[in-house]
């Protein structure tokens, strides 16, 4: 894992790939006091739920740009259709190496025959409980941290109060 991180194949992309699931769309139910000098920023404890969605992630460890792909659900039959995503994403003749989890979705038998009808594409599966060697998580704590803590989303498709809507 560590050598396709710090030497990645020539003519080769590698991308850090998973989903973020259950993102939910809070509303709180009263404006926030912004912050001001000498007080924090407040916001209230309760909020309505619109719903959720999984974000499907898959992040360049070269330059750090991100493909994404908000859905319903995050089975194997998503995961292919992300995968598809990918695949029209990334120029034509260039190897793709995926590291990924060992979700089962990304091991279904569904997903493999996939995988032998891409031959540019290899996956690379980190070990149980390793999260932390999928450099995409850092990209989801920083969307977490920066966007998703404190934001308003009245709608899983939509946001308001001047966020954009998390559209990859």
């Amino acid at each position: 894992m560590v050598g396709l991180y710090v030497d990645p194949p020539a003519h080769a992309i590698v991308l850090s790939v998973d989903e973020k699931s259950q993102i939910q769309a809070l509303d709180r139910t009263q404006p926030g006091l912004p912050l001001k000098k000498g007080r924090l920023g407040t916001m209230t404890h309760d909020y309505k739920r619109h719903g959720t969605t999984t974000l499907f992630a898959a992040l360049n460890v070269l330059d750090g740009t991100v493909i994404g792909r908000n859905m319903q659900r995050h089975r194997h039959q998503e995961f292919i259709r992300f995968l598809n995503t990918i695949e029209a994403q990334v120029p034509a003749g260039q190897a793709v190496h995926v590291i990924l989890d060992n979700y089962a979705a990304h091991k279904h038998a569904k997903v493999r025959s996939w995988l032998d009808h891409h031959e540019r594409f290899t996956f690379h599966f980190i070990p149980t409980s390793c999260s932390w060697l999928n450099a995409v998580e850092g990209f989801f704590a920083k969307l977490t941290r920066q966007r998703l803590k404190r934001g308003v989303f009245r709608s899983v498709g939509r946001s308001s109060g001047g966020h954009q809507p998390l559209r990859g």
